[in-house]
């Protein structure tokens, strides 16, 4: 017997967030077909609305791509800022934070309570809401362009150890990879 979702959007959205986490989905186009093959039609003004809902970002891969990502969980890029509680703040520290700084901070410098951060072109936004959304206490806010993050700090002279602090989470998480 074969398993079937009801056509309605909380079935649709469960189709879409398992075929996000199972493969790397370029556009809309490409996700509606995926969503077409396992029996659910939708426009795409709905898929839009559906992924916005959904919180979904577009992550920069290796080779460049552009791919949709799901938030991880409470305080991932995508859920609401704020709103989460310190043991939550702390796991998105010690799991998101250090895997998407890992794959795209490249440098961080730092002076008096701001903390500039360089990415690859079109990785600034979500970096930026990964910091605003990890209830980290030390940072008052983030300011994103395409490839540059502007961290506000709130102690007057807090940005060199904010700026310290995301090298070694990036670094850490990047040498857990290469082992």
């Amino acid at each position: 017997m074969t398993a079937v979702s009801p056509a309605t959007k909380a079935a649709r959205q469960e189709q879409i967030a398992g075929i996000l986490a199972q493969a790397q989905v370029r556009s809309q186009e490409e996700l509606a077909a995926m969503l077409a093959d396992r029996g659910v039609r939708v426009a795409q003004a709905t898929l839009s609305r559906d992924l916005e809902e959904m919180g979904a970002v577009r992550l920069r891969v290796p080779g460049g791509a552009l791919i949709y990502a799901l938030p991880g969980g409470a305080g991932g890029p995508g859920s609401r800022p704020g709103g989460v509680g310190a043991a939550e703040a702390e796991a998105v520290f010690t799991g998101t934070l250090p895997r998407v700084a890992a794959e795209l901070l490249v440098s961080a410098e730092a002076s008096a309570n701001l903390v500039v951060l360089r990415t690859p072109a079109g990785g600034a936004q979500l970096l930026a809401s990964t910091l605003d959304h990890a209830g980290w206490p030390a940072i008052l806010g983030t300011v994103a362009g395409d490839d540059t993050v502007l961290v506000i700090t709130r102690d007057p002279g807090g940005g060199a150890e904010v700026a310290a602090a995301l090298l070694r989470q990036a670094e850490r998480k990047a040498e857990e990879r290469r082992a």
